[in-house]
């Protein structure tokens, strides 16, 4: 979400966050104690987090959480560049990813379906990179085979039409492919249908599940939504009662087979892919392979704070779990 058969070394002080960060430590000692309890979960699950909001992360340059606007048929163009870029993933560690646009996950790429989207591409890094696209385009676009690697230094630019409507993905498809997607290089690719039936949402969410290997072992040590682990335990998601969320869920964690979202005490539409104006689905927990993604449209009942996280406890333990926090 590395070049030709390069060996990466860390650069220092991106040691495992076991050994270098005291605060991701505590912070996955209380969600195991508080919050991963199978039968019921601790009300100091909730207060724990509360009490360190906007505490631990010293950086979030990126909100997740937002409202998206959606437009009338146009040509879209954006500007993306590859660039090497040290972030942080968890409190105290720092992860040398590879981005777009220097986040992870890169910005999201939104349009209408018939609109021509039109992508000045950049490499920056210091590794061959391309930008690959779940959806219909002409294969010269399609940024997987060596022919369409963009070296370091080098532009391309990718134009295709918004085809079809659903929620998408796009990531680098240089070789070795898992490295390129575990180092950071992805993100959410939305495609609003021209005439669309569903209900109106009051507010948006897009939610990128992935996973961070600190120590190069081959598994993720932390998990996350959005790369910042406990990010939304310490910063609740703020909704308001009855109201539609939508939100676009999509699964790009590498090293780990299936990945998975539930959310507390209600139950969703799951548009799978978001292809069909139907849903195909009401419940309260869905699981994904890599690159699997679905809209989910939710409303809480009542108020108050309501947990979501993976549903495979050691995920939710080391970072992937958050709160709505549901007002009047």
């Amino acid at each position: 979400m590395a070049g030709l058969l390069v060996i990466l070394l860390f650069v220092a002080g991106c040691a495992s966050p076991q050994d270098t960060s005291p605060e991701f430590k505590d912070l996955s000692k209380a969600a195991a104690e508080y919050c991963a309890n199978q039968i019921d979960t601790d009300q100091r699950c909730a207060t724990y987090f509360k009490e360190l909001h906007g505490k631990a992360m010293k950086n979030s340059s990126i909100e997740h959480a937002q409202r998206i606007a959606g437009n009338s048929s146009l040509l879209r163009e954006y500007w993306i560049f590859a660039e090497d870029k040290d972030i942080e993933i968890a409190p105290g560690v720092m992860f040398p990813a590879w981005t777009y646009n220097g986040q992870v996950p890169a910005p999201t790429i939104r349009a209408t379906e018939g609109d021509k989207i039109r992508i000045h591409f950049t490499n920056r890094g210091g590794k061959p990179h391309t930008m690959h696209f779940h959806g219909f385009h002409p294969a010269n676009m399609d940024g997987s085979l060596t022919e369409d690697f963009v070296y370091p230094g080098q532009s391309f630019t990718y134009e295709f039409d918004a085809d079809p409507y659903g929620i998408h993905l796009f990531h680098c498809h240089s070789m070795p492919l898992k490295q390129h997607i575990a180092k950071g290089l992805y993100g959410a690719y939305i495609v609003d249908p021209k005439n669309d039936t569903r209900p109106h949402a009051d507010r948006e969410l897009v939610m990128v599940m992935n996973g961070f290997d600190t120590d190069l072992d081959g598994e993720n040590d932390v998990y996350a939504v959005n790369t910042q682990a406990f990010y939304y335990a310490m910063n609740p998601i703020k909704v308001e009662k009855n109201e539609l969320v939508r939100i676009y869920l999509v699964n790009i964690l590498e090293f780990d087979l299936v990945n998975s979202l539930h959310i507390h005490a209600t139950f969703f539409d799951e548009y799978s892919t978001g292809t069909k104006m139907e849903p195909n689905a009401y419940t309260d927990i869905v699981s994904f392979v890599q690159g699997e993604r679905s809209i989910l449209d939710v409303r809480f009942r009542y108020p108050g704070t309501y947990m979501f996280h993976a549903h495979q406890t050691e995920f939710s333990e080391l970072g992937w779990m958050g709160f709505f926090e549901v007002e009047e």
